[in-house]
């Protein structure tokens, strides 16, 4: 059950109205780095989360703080579309401001489609779609993949921030940010809890490391040519992260055989060169 306030999570004020950063908040909005993500991925993963009860709760309650945000970033975009410029560029915006609005820069369809409101798109008015909302149903896989997602959110809020010299939205972009920050410490708190790398790796953690081809579980494979310096770092020296193994640098090589595959099936209606032998159609 969710429950609704009238009022927004923090204020959302525009001193100047600016259709195009309309555009860009899009983006904090429907994009892959935006809330709509991290809200229905945290939400889905309470939906599906087995075990204590306390990280569903986390999740639940996550989760529907961004709901919040997605209502400050859409009522932002709102305000920066009710102040579409009036100033004349040429004849034909001179009595129309929404004209004048499109041809500067903003989404079209935001007056098209939506009245001079928010999309569930991103900047570029793709529609927003579930192919980045991640909920494996494993805590520590879902942590990590939160982690990541507050931290890309981070970097395009921070990115907002310097493309507007509003007071009012850098004062919104502000407590955005402190929020992502909250959230990865969040996530980054629960790996912790739950034993920290060497407690949660290799993920899942339930899965027998003996069923491993244990020979390779801590080779680092270059793939490099000769001439090519070798990329070595903590990866491939030293104790596993895990605890587990040894880092070891590798060149690769081959393990198996060349594939060879059966013939195509005649239901397949490949070439007849495929079938019966390029040699036989000269």
């Amino acid at each position: 059950m969710f429950y609704y306030d009238n009022k927004l999570q923090y204020t959302v004020r525009v001193d100047t109205p600016d259709p195009r950063f309309a555009r860009l908040l899009q983006q904090a909005i429907g994009g892959v780095e935006g809330e709509m993500r991290v809200c229905l991925q945290y939400l889905f993963q309470a939906f599906g989360a087995r075990g204590p009860a306390k990280y569903r709760n986390m999740l639940m309650s996550t989760g529907t703080e961004e709901i919040g945000h997605i209502e400050m970033l859409a009522t932002a975009v709102a305000l920066n579309l009710e102040g579409a410029p009036s100033r004349l560029k040429d004849q034909m915006a001179a009595d129309n401001p929404v004209v004048e609005a499109l041809m500067g820069g903003m989404d079209p369809r935001q007056y098209l489609s939506a009245g001079m409101a928010a999309l569930a798109s991103d900047a570029n008015g793709v529609p927003f779609n579930g192919s980045h909302v991640y909920a494996s149903g494993n805590l520590a896989a879902d942590m990590y993949a939160n982690v990541t997602a507050e931290a890309t959110g981070r970097a395009l809020a921070c990115r907002l921030f310097e493309a507007t010299d509003d007071p009012g939205m850098k004062d919104m972009l502000r407590f955005l940010i402190a929020r992502d920050t909250m959230h990865q410490q969040q996530w980054l708190a629960v790996i912790e809890e739950l034993g920290g790398h060497k407690g949660t790796l290799p993920i899942p953690n339930s899965f027998p490391v003996e069923e491993e081809l244990r020979k390779v579980s801590y080779d680092y494979f270059f793939t490099g040519v000769d001439g090519v310096d070798l990329p070595t770092g903590r990866w491939t020296q030293g104790e596993s992260l895990d605890g587990l193994g040894e880092f070891r640098l590798n060149a690769v090589q081959p393990m198996g055989e060349e594939p060879k595959l059966a013939p195509p099936m005649p239901q397949a209606y490949a070439e007849k060169q495929q079938m019966e032998g390029a040699a036989d159609h000269k």
